[in-house]
Formats: C-alpha cells, structure tokens, sequence
C-alpha cells in the first residue's frame, strides 16, 4: 500500500496510519506481562570520544529503529568539538549496529563568535550540534537537521531507512527569517525528534538566543516543510521571556486529537514547573504559555509523544519523560536555581495532556535528556543519558501502569 495515497484524516490523526497502527496491534493479547529491559548504545570514553550526549530516537515507516547523538570528542561542553553519531536496530531495539558518523562532512566551519568567546576548548573546534530526525509517513523518507557551532543549520535525507543519507544542504536561511523579530545569535533544533502533521508537514522545534550568555536569553520556535524537506520556513515564535520565567528554549511538540500542537518547554522560573502552549497548526496563533502544574522542572529538556490514538486504539494517550526531581545542587533557595538531574520518570495521559494520571520512574539515579519512540506493537522506547552511558529502555504499558492498562484496551 503507497504512503502518497490520500488520505481520511480523523480529529487531526490520519486515518490510514490509524488503520494500519490497529492491524498491527491486532495480534496484541489484552494483556501482555510487564518488562522493562534497558541496553547502554554508547558509553563515554570509548572510541576517542570524551561523552556522548543530547539522544534522539525515531522509528521508520518500516519499523528501523534510529538513535543518535552528540559526540564530544574531548570535552563535556556544549561548546565541544563534536559529530553526530548513529546506530540502527531492525529488531526493535534487542541488537544495534555499529555506530557511525552521518554529520558533518566536508570543510570545517569556522568558529562562531559567540562559541570564541565562551573560551572553551581551541580556535578550530567544531561543534556538530542538537541533531534531530522526522519520519516521513507519507514518503518513508527520514529528514535530519543538525546544527553547526550553534550558528548554521543543516539538512539531510535518508531514503534507506538511515542506511545512507544525502549531502548536507545548508538551511541557515530559514533561521535568519526570525531576525526582524529577534536578534538571534545562538540557533538550535529540539533537540530530540520533530513530528509529521496529518496535513503532511514536518514540524522541527526550534530555540533561538541573542548569545549574550552563551545559550541565554532565549525564544522558542518552530520551523517547518510543507514539501517533504525540500524547502524549509519559519513559523512565530511561541514563547519569549515573560514576568513569570525566563529563557524558554529546548522545546518538544505533539499533535493532539483535534488537529492542534502541543508544544511543551524549558523554562527557568521560580515556580520550578515546565511550560506549555498550543497552536492550530504547529507555526501560527500561539496561545498564552501557561505552567503545567504536574510537571516539574529541574531545568532540562524533556521528551514528549504520543503512544496511541483513536480509532486504532479505545484511549488518546500521550508520554511525557523528565527528571522528575527538584533537589538542589546549587543556588540553594534561589528562583531559578538548577537542580540535580535525576529519577528520569515516564508520566502518562489520557486526556491530551490536561492531566498526568500515571508516573513511574524509570531511572532513579543520574539521568537528565531524554527521547521517545513507539514500536507498532506498543512497544515504548526511551533513549535517555545515564551517567556516563546512553541507554535504550525498552518496556511496555503494563510495566509504566502496573498491569492497570494495555494497549489493546
């Protein structure tokens, strides 16, 4: 069956992917026994590179499971010099193959101002940063952006599942669109994944920043393609510095069941909670960012997608995963202090993200960045950092709801 056939859409979900994510449960018992399994992709210190960090994590019309990174060679920093690594899975996330640098090729790109004068590592770093990937449901196509030395912005596409991927081709353009409305010197993408509309577009969180402090002040937006990745735009910026928190950045978004976007961001403020608003169309009308009282925020990016959707499934259900945590490691009793990043928790909701009904943790020590992705089986995967090691965890709905909930129901 073509991907390029149109389409039903049903309350904003297409429902020719709706048909084919139910046949694909079909086989599924009502209830299925808990697991959860946890696999270590890359560890720090191994193959030259200093730390692995910022995960990503995807899954292809085909059902190829695609993790990748940041690698800094030879420091922590953001500011590191770094490539994007990946690996794959065809087995849904039980075995991997090699990783691989897939960014950036060719001519180094010299340093950005901003990163000179952060004085962090040498003149001649290069830092390959907040790589992200969109699946194409339509064309099976992966789309991947990637940034360089937070200044330009890249895209790849992949036509083989991530086996290969096309020349970069340099987008920076679509970023430089924000400048009539802010001053931008800093550029990022998510980081984790963007998404596919039912219209058909593709959708990439994005942030942006003055660099006056490296990273901070900063807005979030998005960018988006309504021509599978040939041309790119920008959309409004969605969240500025307000009275009540500063430095939105770091977003993650999901279309909910009536057709709308949900974006969910990075925040630092006193009441030490995410933020959140919507839009109709993911780019446009961007109501009022409100805090999500239910989601605390340690400062660290957060992930957020969606499990299941009516008619394919009995319930909407939506997955959010943070550190989970406000022990303070510093600025003790200060708005706005960091926290210590662990006790990375799975929350689960069944009303579009009004309400978190379910929270289980899934790592309870150091763990801080984090993506989702689901198996057509059901399976949820989490592709998280954990001390010094990026790890996948595999596990299903029986485990995060203690046997209350399946996705057959």
């Amino acid at each position: 069956m073509s991907y390029r056939m149109n389409c039903i859409w049903f309350r904003g979900i297409p429902l020719l992917l709706a048909t084919l994510l139910h046949s694909s449960l079909a086989g599924v018992a009502n209830a299925s026994q808990p697991f959860l399994e946890k696999t270590n992709i890359f560890e720090a210190g191994q193959a030259g590179v200093a730390l692995y960090r910022i995960p990503g994590i995807v899954v292809t019309t085909n059902g190829t499971v695609l993790v990748y990174c940041e690698a800094r060679k030879n420091s922590k920093s953001d500011w590191a010099d770094s490539d994007t690594y990946l690996r794959r899975s065809t087995n849904g996330g039980l075995s991997w193959q090699p990783a691989r640098k897939i960014a950036h090729f060719g001519e180094r790109l010299p340093r950005s101002p901003i990163a000179l004068a952060k004085k962090e590592g040498s003149a001649d770093d290069q830092t390959v940063n907040n790589p992200m990937a969109i699946v194409d449901r339509q064309t099976g196509d992966i789309h991947f952006l990637y940034c360089v030395n937070y200044e330009r912005c890249f895209y790849l596409s992949s036509r083989d599942d991530g086996k290969t991927f096309s020349q970069p081709l340099d987008i920076t353009l679509t970023f430089d669109k924000f400048r009539p409305d802010y001053d931008c010197h800093v550029i990022a993408t998510g980081p984790g994944h963007g998404i596919q509309l039912a219209s058909g577009r593709l959708l990439v969180p994005v942030w942006l920043s003055t660099g006056a402090n490296g990273h901070s002040p900063s807005v979030a937006a998005t960018i988006y393609s309504d021509d599978h990745g040939h041309t790119w735009q920008r959309g409004d910026i969605a969240a500025v510095t307000s009275d009540q928190w500063s430095s939105p950045n770091e977003n993650s978004v999901v279309q909910l069941a009536d057709g709308s976007v949900m974006m969910n961001f990075r925040a630092t403020a006193a009441s030490h909670r995410r933020v959140f608003t919507t839009s109709p169309d993911g780019t446009t009308r961007w109501a009022k960012p409100r805090f999500d009282d239910a989601l605390l925020e340690p400062i660290c990016m957060a992930s957020l997608t969606r499990l299941t959707a009516q008619p394919a499934s009995a319930k909407n259900r939506l997955l959010f995963a943070n550190p989970d945590s406000l022990t303070e490691i510093k600025n003790v009793g200060k708005p706005g202090s960091h926290f210590d990043r662990r006790n990375l928790s799975i929350k689960l909701s069944y009303d579009e993200g009004k309400s978190w009904a379910v929270n289980k943790v899934l790592e309870p020590g150091g763990s801080a960045y984090s993506d989702m992705a689901v198996l057509a089986d059901g399976t949820i995967l989490c592709f998280y950092e954990r001390k010094h090691f990026l790890t996948v965890a595999r596990f299903n709905l029986e485990w995060l709801t203690d046997g209350k909930d399946s996705i057959a129901n």
